[in-house]
């Protein structure tokens, strides 16, 4: 799969999407596959489910038919350590919608990593925007899911790019809550049944981690049924 389109040129028809294999990120991909040709990111950072997100992201990408895709390892993170999805030390905390405190499953600082690959990539490709599947709903426990990081990093790429580049962060989803993004997915036909959003589990999700739980939550809202597998749970979310 080419990863280099050979024109460095302002490429208004052309995205970096920044997909982790994820709900959100799925929907994000519908969402620019119907403005630009995407050229796909997926960046491991030696998070437990490593290798059932990248799967999930390659048939997303075979789905749309990106041109152009590329998948990047920092597991230098997962060295760093400090949360619960790279460090097999800590325990994925069960969801607790209600809480305002970052779980353990924040890695620190993750995005702006993600993005400044995504960057670099997309000012050597000639892509015009960046898209990312950020959820300001989930910003009480993410810190660098809110708007006004974006904004901010909008700023970092403005100043830290050649004169002569143009890229545009795009976070389609930001503002929706998980069952207005399930519905948006059912509407553009993403195909959500190739995603996966468990933080603990590579076989079946667990249903019962923050990612599992909102997800079910937003699905339950929308009256629509989650296509993917799950465990049995103890409880219900």
């Amino acid at each position: 799969m080419n990863t280099n389109p050979q024109s460095q040129s302002p490429n208004p028809q052309l995205a970096v999407v920044l997909a982790s294999g994820g709900m959100d990120s799925c929907v994000t991909t519908a969402v620019a596959a119907r403005e630009r040709k995407l050229a796909m990111l997926h960046i491991s950072y030696g998070q437990r489910t490593e290798k059932r997100e990248l799967k999930a992201f390659n048939e997303i990408a075979d789905f749309y038919h990106a041109e152009h895709r590329m998948t990047v390892s920092i597991a230098s993170l997962a060295q760093i350590g400090g949360s619960s999805l790279t460090d097999r030390r800590v325990e994925v905390s069960r969801a607790n919608l209600e809480s305002k405190e970052i779980p353990t499953s924040y890695v620190p600082f993750r995005n702006a990593h993600l993005l400044s690959i995504a960057t670099s990539w997309a000012e050597v490709i000639g892509a015009d925007r960046i898209y990312i599947g950020a959820v300001a709903e989930d910003s009480s426990g993410y810190p660098d899911c809110r708007p006004e990081y974006y904004e901010a990093f909008q700023r970092a790429i403005d100043i830290g790019t050649k004169p002569e580049t143009k890229i545009e962060i795009v976070t389609p989803v930001i503002q929706l809550r998980k069952s207005e993004i399930a519905r948006l997915g059912a509407e553009l036909g993403a195909p959500l049944v190739l995603s996966w959003s468990c933080y603990k589990r590579e076989d079946v999700a667990c249903g019962e981690c923050d990612s599992c739980a909102l997800r079910l939550r937003g699905f339950r809202e929308a009256g629509l049924r989650d296509p993917i597998p799950y465990a049995p749970r103890e409880f219900e979310i």
